[in-house]
């Protein structure tokens, strides 16, 4: 099972680079299922994962010119703080089929949200002056969310970046990636100097040079895929990602 584990780490990574999410909703599951952790320590372990290639996948959209720095800051910032707070006063307290479920309902309605979405929103540009209070508040929401689930939240913040804020698909990725790096890696640190998780690097470190490998190859692929491909693909991906941690959960227990 844990060839699978080692495997899913380069698709964790390719699914960040291509779609700018959607590597949480892998490194959960592949954490629980397959390696055989704890919910809490899965969510930790999914953290930095996701923070460290998300990381090096953000620099290398920030090359092309596909991520927007101010929007990115403004979302990160207050996603993070909310994150840090969550993982220290909620998430260790929260009942483990719990957490599952309510992270494979918030994949359901994401996906919904990018597969029956507004078409009049792919690949404008924003015209219109960016409601940033508006920004501010999503974002704390996202990363209450992220910091119950362990989850870089892509599946929340593409749908909102290009809904909401008319942000292209491409810099929207590249965005999210920065945005998802941020938060991610300051919950992650939030973990750590609190003592609830016991880290085991031998296993952390090369997973997360895979998933590295893996955004790198993703990011490079998105040249060759139109936005819009980029967006529906997203929102199947999570669809059925959704219905598998549902029933693994529900049905085959």
């Amino acid at each position: 099972m844990q060839i699978f584990a080692w495997i899913s780490a380069l698709l964790i990574g390719l699914s960040l680079g291509l779609i700018g999410g959607g590597g949480s909703t892998l490194t959960l599951p592949v954490m629980t299922y397959m390696m055989g952790l704890d919910k809490y320590t899965a969510t930790s372990y999914s953290l930095f994962i996701v923070g460290i290639s998300a990381l090096f996948g953000a620099f290398r959209k920030y090359q092309v010119g596909d991520l927007d720095f101010k929007i990115g800051l403004l979302f990160g910032i207050p996603a993070a703080i909310s994150l840090s707070l969550t993982r220290t006063f909620i998430s260790p307290y929260l009942p483990p089929l719990f957490v599952m479920l309510f992270f494979a309902c918030i994949m359901l309605l994401a996906s919904y949200s990018m597969i029956k979405g507004r078409k009049d929103t792919e690949g404008e540009e924003n015209s219109e002056p960016t409601n940033y209070i508006f920004l501010m508040l999503m974002s704390i929401v996202v990363g209450v969310i992220a910091g119950m689930v362990g989850a870089g939240g892509g599946f929340l913040i593409i749908p909102a970046l290009v809904f909401f804020f008319k942000t292209p698909m491409k810099r929207a990725v590249g965005t999210s990636l920065f945005i998802i790096s941020m938060q991610t890696l300051f919950g992650f640190t939030t973990d750590v100097l609190q003592g609830e998780v016991n880290i085991d690097w031998n296993v952390l470190l090369p997973f997360s040079s895979l998933a590295v490998i893996g955004i790198l190859l993703g990011t490079y692929l998105t040249k060759y895929i139109s936005a819009k491909n980029l967006k529906s693909g997203f929102g199947y991906f999570i669809l059925i990602m959704a219905i598998f941690i549902l029933a693994k959960e529900l049905i085959l227990k």
